[in-house]
């Protein structure tokens, strides 16, 4: 939750508490009272659920892209959205940013009603798209500089928080360099810092890491969990990385075909499927082994994948020799065995009877790279 409870005072005018340099990952909590004030000030409300939604549907035409979603997200939560491509995650927050309008249902976003109030809403969230919004030809400070303008910060204001922003993301020392010359890596973060310039009481961010190498994406992924213990933030994230959710989110709706089809913390979710899970690569014939091994004693769920049989057991130490024993006497060769906990690739799987997979297929709902699910039985 913000730390509301040590901000003494509000201002009725533009007056800005005074606030301390930030610094990095590592920067302390004690900075986020001061911090806190000017979220108040600049468009902040303490509000319990942040973000309230109720039977929100949106149809492109015959396609329903939004089917009665109903949610509630908690002040200072950092909330994962997640789901392949064309599951509607990017659909739902353009509506709660207000960029599209739903067909029908409603949402309230600050306190504020999406339809009747959109200047409100726009001024208490930020959004980091998906897809690149940089001006290339400015340096990383114009950006800023040129963001804050827009959200009508002063001239002074605008030079603090362009360096505090910067500093919380490790660019201070590149504000002055063209943003072409920027990696990947620093570009999504400079996107972030720019989210960040007018204080937002929520983020959206869309896809933060799309595209990176996995040491950027842990590196971005400090920068988010800092935000939300730092701000007090309220962050909501969209991805289609397991691993992500499940390091960065304290709850997760997976989203499949329009629907919420789960919403729980990532360990209660990946409680659902208990136990452990056997991966067998054998020889043929897969489908009479597989077959046989349903009717063993302690194995809760058998699937057949890609020539891997995998298997859903209690006490996996004790199951594996007489999975080898069914082997010899079917005549099958194990060629590989490995045991481990379920993961949420495994819930999604549970939920959905489908994996997550890249896809080269466009998808007009939802301008991100697609997914292709699939799972064989």
């Amino acid at each position: 939750m913000a730390r509301w409870d040590n901000c003494s005072k509000t201002s009725s005018n533009n007056e800005q508490p005074e606030q301390g340099n930030l610094s990095g990952p590592d920067v302390i909590a004690d900075k986020s009272a001061a911090l806190c004030c000017s979220l108040l000030l600049i468009g902040g409300c303490p509000v319990s659920a942040v973000i309230t939604i109720d039977a929100l549907v949106k149809k492109f035409g015959g396609v329903t892209a939004l089917n009665e979603i109903s949610l509630e997200i908690e002040q200072g939560e950092l909330f994962g959205l997640l789901g392949p491509n064309g599951a509607g995650k990017t659909t739902l927050i353009s509506i709660l940013a207000t960029i599209l309008k739903q067909t029908s249902g409603t949402a309230m976003v600050c306190e504020r009603n999406i339809e009747r109030e959109q200047a409100k809403v726009r001024k208490c969230i930020g959004i980091v798209f998906q897809d690149p919004s940089l001006d290339e030809d400015l340096t990383g400070e114009e950006n800023l500089d040129f963001h804050g303008r827009l959200y009508g910060l002063a001239a002074a204001l605008r030079r603090r928080r362009i360096d505090e922003v910067l500093e919380l993301v490790d660019l201070k020392d590149r504000k002055n360099y063209l943003v072409k010359t920027y990696s990947g890596g620093m570009r999504r973060r400079l996107e972030i810092a720019r989210g960040l310039m007018h204080m937002p009481q929520v983020l959206f961010l869309d896809e933060p890491t799309l595209g990176l190498d996995p040491q950027t994406r842990r590196k971005i992924w400090a920068y988010i969990e800092n935000l939300k213990e730092v701000f007090g933030t309220t962050i909501i994230l969209t991805t289609h990385y397991m691993d992500e959710a499940d390091q960065l989110c304290s709850r997760i709706a997976i989203i499949d075909s329009g629907r919420i089809v789960a919403l729980d913390t990532p360990q209660n979710l990946k409680a659902r499927l208990g136990g452990e899970l056997l991966e067998l690569e054998v020889s043929p014939p897969q489908e009479r082994f597989a077959d046989e091994l349903v009717a063993m004693e302690g194995v809760q769920d058998v699937a057949l994948e890609n020539g891997r049989i995998l298997l859903t057991v209690n006490q996996g130490e004790a199951i594996i020799p007489r999975v080898f024993q069914t082997a010899q006497t079917f005549g099958v060769a194990i060629t590989s065995v490995s045991m481990r906990k379920p993961n949420l690739e495994d819930v999604f799987i549970e939920l959905t009877g489908r994996e997550i997979r890249e896809s080269e297929v466009a998808e007009p709902t939802e301008r991100m790279r697609i997914l292709m699910l699939r799972r064989r039985r």
